[in-house]
């Protein structure tokens, strides 16, 4: 019985010094999947959610093209950046270095350059969303992309979210509530200057030029991009928005609130835009023949079916890895595990988004509808 455990004993000794010998191997092979990224612009405050990836070792930045010295200096002393990674434009940066995909942090007006850029350096790019101030901006990143063979996606927080992706397969896996009626979504918070953003950010957000918009674009973006998603990427047949400036003092140049109604063949999309949400807000709502559902934020769902009394309350599942955030999703389509396809950051998605929000746009301005088909 001693000889018989002093063997197992020497077994798993050996099995262990195995083990402990490929360790270093393991995590080099982690480290080494690691996404080695450059980023462009330093101003749109989403820039932190990278910064803190970049703080916890979950990705490799390798360059910063960013010729603000205020930012450049923010940015070195709060995150402990060298001297070596900044560069005062992204061209300079890419004829140095090779980064798996460039990020895009700047405002919307300047993607198209950073898209002309890094594409002929054959580097895919992720942008904040949405994709371009303008039809003709996006079709431009859109020739860019084919032409080189670059993925060119775009960034929304909401793509991340278990409850989005969960009605999404309730809907065209389970069809659990039937053919689709009624889009509702509401997006935005109090108001950029009031929650506090950063006046570099404030600066680019409120400029029409710059933007877009304002409310209109910052967050009616993202009902655009969610009901193309769930319409299979068809556009509506028209357009009709209206927009205000409750806050003209706060807000001179751009609208701060919108309503844009999306009319397809047999269902309609309401996008309801604002910076004057007495709190944060990003939720959704669908209607169904059989029943509806509701994102009612990132983890939580509500629903009720036909017949039924009660609405159920529940918890979203937890996402695939490669679904779980935009660093996930950007190895896996680098790796070709993933086709963007009609995905929320795919580039036929967001050139659908950015022709709605310019339809919304003349809409808002004229008073009238605007047809896209």
């Amino acid at each position: 019985m001693i000889k018989v455990s002093h063997c197992i004993f020497r077994s798993l000794l050996r099995t262990f010094s195995f083990a402990i010998c490929l360790l270093p191997v393991s995590l080099s092979v982690y480290a080494q999947q690691k996404l080695n990224v450059a980023i462009a612009g330093l101003n749109h405050d989403h820039v932190y959610l990278i910064m803190n990836s970049y703080q916890k070792a979950e990705v490799n930045i390798i360059g910063i093209a960013e010729s603000n010295p205020e930012l450049v200096n923010r940015f070195k002393t709060r995150y402990k950046i060298p001297n070596s990674i900044f560069y005062q434009n992204l061209t300079d940066l890419l004829s140095r270095k090779k980064p798996d995909v460039v990020l895009a942090y700047n405002a919307i007006s300047d993607h198209l350059a950073v898209v002309e850029a890094a594409a002929p350096f054959g580097i895919p790019l992720m942008v904040e969303k949405p994709l371009a101030v303008s039809v003709k901006q996006a079709e431009r990143i859109a020739a860019l992309a084919s032409k080189y063979k670059v993925h060119v996606l775009t960034n929304y927080e909401t793509t991340w979210y278990p409850s989005n992706q969960e009605i999404y397969k309730n809907i065209k896996t389970a069809n659990s509530i039937g053919p689709l009626r009624k889009i509702i979504v509401h997006d935005g918070h109090q108001g950029p200057k009031e929650i506090g953003v950063s006046k570099e950010f404030l600066s680019w957000l409120t400029d029409p030029d710059k933007n877009g918009a304002g409310a209109l674009v910052d967050f009616g973006c993202y009902g655009a991009n969610l009901m193309t998603w769930l319409m299979d990427g068809q556009l509506p047949i028209s357009v009709t928005a209206i927009t205000h400036q409750i806050k003209p003092d706060v807000y001179p140049k751009v609208d701060d609130d919108a309503t844009i109604l999306l009319e397809y063949p047999t269902a309609t999309g309401i996008i309801e835009a604002s910076w004057n949400w007495p709190f944060s807000i990003k939720d959704m709502e669908v209607f169904g023949t059989t029943g509806y559902l509701q994102a009612v934020n990132e983890k939580d769902l509500r629903s009720k079916i036909k017949g039924k009394s009660d609405y159920q309350v529940y918890k979203a599942q937890p996402l695939a890895p490669a679904y779980a955030n935009h660093l996930s999703y950007l190895s896996a389509v680098l790796k070709g595990d993933i086709d963007p396809g009609n995905d929320l950051s795919s580039l036929k998605n967001n050139i659908a988004v950015v022709k709605i929000l310019e339809a919304a746009k003349i809409s808002a301005k004229t008073g009238k509808k605007v047809m896209l088909k």
